[in-house]
Order: structure tokens, then sequence, then C-alpha cells
């Protein structure tokens, strides 16, 4: 007589005892894996892999949250990163200025447009999702992002970047409503925390392409990121990404905010690469820390973003910047976002310097240390000791040991 079918029955009836006990087993053959969440847990939210590992780090300087409770900047795995999106639970976190993230009710929220404008207006969560929305993919990267000869991986030289989908309502159509006057020039930006961070930012930016958003890769912002409303100003330093945004002025003139401070040099040619991020671009694989094991093909692969526009080119070197090829785009490419890039490379053993250099649609190319060191008439040497001037988008290298092992290359 053969084996008995199996019965439908018996088999719901196991199921919802299996759900009952409050605990979901993963199994690779016969052997258990993962007893993490129960099986209405994860009908309700999901759970990555238990062998998916990547996290965020708080940077060196500080540690977060602090004895305060307080969060300072926090770094993205980029080393782990697949394609241009950050996941949501990944994506880098900027210092809240001394405070807690707010507990806000989006019920209870409000965004005021006031200032020069016709008829100053005040927006509810239902309000402004009644205007039609638009979802764009924007990088938003700190001006904290300086690579330094200390970092030892890219998530500690460039973890201060990360690339979404945002949603929400372009704030040109915000300030089309309210009806701007004749001579206003600036908006002021502010957020809901207690520090109130604003950001002044120019009237031609604010009706070019700003979104006020309330989503992030299809569900709502986080938390960590301005739920349930924030600023995008893309390509602009990220303090201008105004979190928990609940408040826009509309001026004649540049008011300096707590935002603007200690961000704007009285040197003109610093200043004028401070607020919007030039062409960047950053290997991740092979990158600090990591080990090739053993000789053969590999695939070089990276990020490439610029806050002029769209990635036009990816050049990449593997003898230090003595020769260039160019890499391949893989993946979609928007302006002002995270664009990926790779090339298949073989390596024979041999120590050699990996780097990347891109070309924006204005036609600016990331520059190297050296280029900057020039430009601003100081020493070579000069970026051992000091930052970088303005926003840091030079040339990272990687050393490639002969036993595989990658290295920081900036000296």
């Amino acid at each position: 007589m053969g084996p008995k079918k199996p019965n439908r029955r018996n088999f719901l009836k196991s199921g919802a005892a299996a759900a009952a006990a409050g605990a979901v087993k993963v199994t690779t053959g016969q052997t258990p894996v993962a007893e993490t969440k129960s099986l209405k847990e994860l009908i309700a939210y999901g759970e990555r892999s238990h062998y998916v590992n990547s996290i965020r780090e708080p940077v060196d300087a500080r540690p977060s949250p602090d004895q305060f409770g307080l969060t300072f900047h926090v770094l993205s795995p980029l080393q782990d990163s697949v394609g241009i999106i950050t996941p949501s639970s990944l994506h880098f976190i900027g210092t809240h200025r001394g405070s807690i993230v707010p507990n806000i009710d989006p019920k209870q929220h409000r965004l005021l447009i006031h200032g020069m404008v016709d008829r100053p207006l005040e927006f509810t969560m239902d309000e402004l999702k009644r205007f039609p929305s638009v979802s764009r993919v924007h990088f938003i990267e700190c001006q904290g992002n300086h690579s330094k000869a200390e970092d030892k991986t890219v998530q500690e030289t460039h973890g201060l970047t990360s690339c979404s989908e945002w949603t929400g309502v372009l704030l040109s159509l915000l300030l089309n409503e309210v009806g701007v006057q004749k001579g206003a020039a600036w908006v002021v930006c502010e957020g809901a925390e207690e520090v109130k961070g604003a950001g002044s930012i120019r009237l031609a930016k604010a009706m070019d392409d700003c979104l006020v958003a309330y989503g992030q890769n299809g569900e709502p912002v986080r938390p960590q990121q301005g739920f349930p409303l924030r600023l995008l100003v893309p390509g602009f330093e990220g303090i201008y990404n105004t979190k928990w945004l609940r408040r826009i002025k509309v001026v004649d003139r540049f008011y300096m905010t707590y935002n603007d401070y200690g961000h704007i040099s009285k040197d003109e040619e610093i200043a004028a690469l401070t607020l919007q991020w030039g062409p960047k671009s950053v290997i991740t694989f092979p990158s600090g820390g990591q080990q090739l094991p053993g000789h053969g093909t590999y695939q070089i692969t990276g990020l490439a973003w610029s806050g002029g526009g769209a990635v036009r080119r990816v050049e990449i070197s593997t003898d230090g910047g003595q020769t260039w090829k160019d890499a391949e785009i893989r993946g979609p490419v928007y302006p002002k976002a995270h664009t990926r890039f790779g090339m298949t490379w073989r390596w024979e053993g041999q120590e050699c310097i990996l780097q990347s250099r891109c070309t924006d649609e204005l036609g600016q190319v990331q520059p190297s240390r050296a280029e900057l060191a020039k430009f601003f008439k100081v020493p070579v040497d000069y970026y051992k000791t000091h930052g970088t001037q303005g926003t840091d988008n030079t040339i990272q290298p990687w050393r490639v040991a002969s036993d595989g092992s990658v290295h920081n290359a900036i000296v």
C-alpha cells in the first residue's frame, strides 16, 4: 500500500498550531536556522534574511546615540549596496542638531507657507495629498562626507550619502497656490525639531525641482528622515533638505539661519563649491577592508552622482590615474541621483591603485586631490592635516595589495 496522500485539513491544522506557538522556523535541509518573529509579525511587515547583516555605523568622532540619547552622523553601508536605491532602513542619518527625533502625529501636523505671498496658507497632510504627486529618485549627501587617510572603508569615507525614490508635491505647485509676490527672491524653510533647523534657498531653486516629500521608497518617510514631511532640494548640500518641514517663508533676501551658519564661507571660491555638489564617484568593490580571494576576473563596481544633473561618463583607472578606461553604466541614469557603474577586470596578483572619476551633463569632471590643491594654490600635502574646501568630491583611491587585501590609498 502506497504512502497516504497529504490531508489538507490536517495540514491547515498543523499550520495554525505553529502560528499559535508564536514562532516561525526557517530551515535549510533539516536544520532550523531562524526563530525570530511570529508568523503574524512576518506577515505584517516582513524581515530580511538573517544571512544579510548590512548595518549603519556612527562616525568615529561621536557615538550615536550618545549618553543623552541624541544622534550624530550615522553612516550608510555603501560597500554592501546593489543598484542605486538605498533601503530606507539603511539611509544615512545627518545630525539632528542636538534634538531627539520628534514624535509627530501626522493628523496634527501643518505646513505653513507665508511671507511675501498673496494668500498665506496652512496645509494639513490630507490637503497636501490632494495635490498631484510626483516620484523622483534623488541622492542626499551631507557636507561632512569628507574622505580622510585614516578612514578604512567606503562606509567611513563616503557613508554620508544615500539615494531614494521620494514622493510628494512639487514645491513650485504650492508656491503657485499661495501666489508669490513681486520682489521675492528667497525662501526660508524650517523644521519642527527643538532647535528649529532652517535653511535659506533661492526662489529660483524652489520653483525648479524642490519637492515637499511625504514618501520614501514606497512608504511614508521614516522618522529619522523627517516624518511626516521633509523638503528635498536635489543636488544641494544635505542640510538644506529640511526634515520635519513645518514652515516656509517667502522673503526678499538671504537669511542667515541655524543651518547656514558654519556652512557658508567668506571666500567666494569656496562658497561656490559648498551649496551644490559637484560630480562625484566612488568604487564600492573592491574597496577598503575587503579581500580578493585570489587571482582571476572580478567586477569593479561603484556609484557616481552629481548635484549638477545626470552622470554622463564614468572612467576607471587601475594604475593610479596614469590611464583611464570608460566604465559601463549599469542601470538607469536619473538627474541628481546615484548611478551604478562597473567594469570587468582581471587581477593577476599585482599591487595596484583603483579609482574612478565622474563627468556630469554640465561637462564638470571630478577632480583629484592634487588638482584641487592646485586650484586653491595650496601645497599637495595640504589635505593631510586640513579638510578639503567646500563639499569634497575628490577622487577616492583604493590600493589592492599583492595578498588581495584592499586599503585606503589616500596619503
